[in-house]
Formats: structure tokens, C-alpha cells, sequence
């Protein structure tokens, strides 16, 4: 049977991309194939998500024109390694392995059209943010395929490659940052007298209120901060105290850290 779309694990982000593909019509439930060599995961995708999921990688490829690569990135040597998979040049390998070059992924699949997806955590609640690049052999309709997957689960902008790393440590590692940020806004709460539930839901409404109003209103987020603080007022006075305690230097630093380690990541693929 030929498949619409091939998935090479069956993890959280490929599971969010295919329930994002179904919801969105892209296609349907029983035109997506996916491969698993834990059987236990492979019960788990059949019973949550209703698609094919066999133990073969390479049923997956020789089925499906279209293989969403989804593991992580030390792990793809193990999957070109194992068994023979007949890439060709029909096939679209779509990679979201962090720090995985195109040019590392040409020593696998030499034939086929190649699209490197930085996708990141909220797209399993389908407001993700993806950015992509591809190889130079892949057409027009390639590339509006592979955005038109990543859309039904957030936001999809192509970029350089290069660019790729720097985007990966915004948006693909930041979302930690932020659940320390609301975890840090929630004990403070805490220590004020508030219950930590009801202190967390505040936060998080207010960082998600902040976000929204950021990309709404078109402004600088510069411009928003001044349009809170008061002269002489409390949120200055925070502000203050964050920039004696070097805010904005300590996150422009793991930022670039994120970014230079998915540069090593990738060189060891």
C-alpha cells in the first residue's frame, strides 16, 4: 500500500505533527505510516493516534515518498546502519534532528530531496514554532508540502541554514527558559502568601498575555516594557533590580550556548 506520509519514530513530536496533519485534513488517519522497534510504543501510536506502525524502518520508506525523520540526532547512524533503506530520488526526507546538517544527511539519502524542521515543544499543543531549510533539488511543491505539516502545528519560516542553530536556541530551547521563568514568578507568589496553583495560573496567563499583545500590537517590546513602568512606580523598580542581576546578558548567553551545542550535536551525527 503507498502512504501519503512515512514517519521514522513514533515520539512525542511525531505524534503532535500527525495529530496536527489529521486535525488540519492534510490527510487522513489511514494514509500515514510510522515505524517503531519497541513494541510497546508501537501499541501506544496505533491505540492514541489510529495510523499503520510496523517494526521495519525501511516498509516505512519503501511506502511513503514523503519520511519524516524523528529521532534524535545520535540516533541516526543506528537507523541508516540497521537495515537497508532505498532512498531515492522520488523521496523527500524531512530531518527534525536538532543540529543535523543537510550536508550530513546528503551521506545518507545522496539521491533524495532533504528539508532540515526545527519544530519545539508547544507544538504538541499546536502552537509550535518551526523553522526550515532544504536541499537544492527540492521543488516548489516539496517545500509547500513540508510547510503546510509544520502549519498545522503552529507557526512554519524557512530561513538559511545557517541561521538554523540560532533559531533552535530562541525558539526550540527557550521554552525551557520560560517554565523557569513561570516556576520562579509562581514560588515567588508563593513566598508573598499566595497558593502556588493560583500564583502559576497568573503567571502563565500573563506570559502567554504578553506574547500575544507583543505580536498584536506590532511594537518594540522595548516600547511595551516603558509603556508599563511608571515613573517612580513598582515595575521599574523591578526592572532595576533584573538588570542588576544581569537579565538580559544571562539569557543572550544560554541562547548562544543552545546554539553551539546544537552545532556540536550536529557534527557528531
Amino acid at each position: 500500500m503507498v502512504y501519503k506520509i512515512g514517519f521514522i519514530g513514533t515520539g512525542k513530536m511525531a505524534s503532535a505533527i500527525i495529530k496536527g496533519i489529521v486535525d488540519k485534513g492534510f490527510c487522513a488517519k489511514d494514509e500515514i505510516i510510522a515505524s517503531n522497534p519497541r513494541e510497546s510504543s508501537r501499541k501506544r501510536a496505533e491505540a492514541e493516534l489510529g495510523i499503520t506502525v510496523v517494526t521495519s524502518n525501511a516498509e516505512v520508506v519503501s511506502s511513503a515518498e514523503v519520511v519524516v525523520l524523528s529521532v534524535k540526532p545520535q540516533q541516526i547512524p543506528g537507523v541508516f546502519s540497521s537495515e537497508k533503506l532505498e532512498f531515492g530520488p522520488s523521496h523527500t526526507l524531512v530531518s527534525i534532528a536538532a543540529g543535523v546538517t543537510i550536508e550530513t544527511l546528503k551521506n545518507y539519502v545522496p539521491d533524495s530531496k532533504i528539508i532540515r524542521v526545527m519544530p519545539n515543544i508547544c507544538s504538541t499543543n499546536f502552537v509550535g514554532t518551526a523553522c526550515f531549510s532544504y536541499s537544492e533539488n527540492c521543488s516548489e511543491n516539496d517545500v509547500n508540502t513540508v510547510r503546510s505539516i509544520f502549519e498545522s502545528i503552529g507557526i512554519c519560516i524557512e530561513v538559511k541554514e545557517k541561521d538554523i542553530d540560532a533559531v533552535t536556541g530562541i525558539s526550540g530551547s527557550s521554552p525551557a527558559f520560560m517554565f523557569m521563568i513561570l516556576d520562579a514568578m509562581a514560588d515567588a507568589g508563593v513566598l508573598l502568601g499566595l497558593p502556588k496553583d493560583l500564583s502559576l495560573k497568573f503567571a502563565a496567563q500573563t506570559m502567554m498575555g504578553s506574547a500575544i499583545t507583543l505580536m498584536e500590537s506590532g511594537k518594540h517590546p522595548g516600547e511595551l516594557k516603558d509603556m508599563v513602568c511608571s515613573p517612580g512606580g513598582s515595575t521599574i523598580e523591578g526592572v532595576k533590580v533584573l538588570e542588576e542581576y544581569g537579565v538580559r546578558s544571562a539569557f543572550i548567553s544560554a541562547i548562544q550556548a543552545c546554539a553551539e551545542k546544537n552545532k556540536e550535536l550536529g557534527r557528531k551525527g
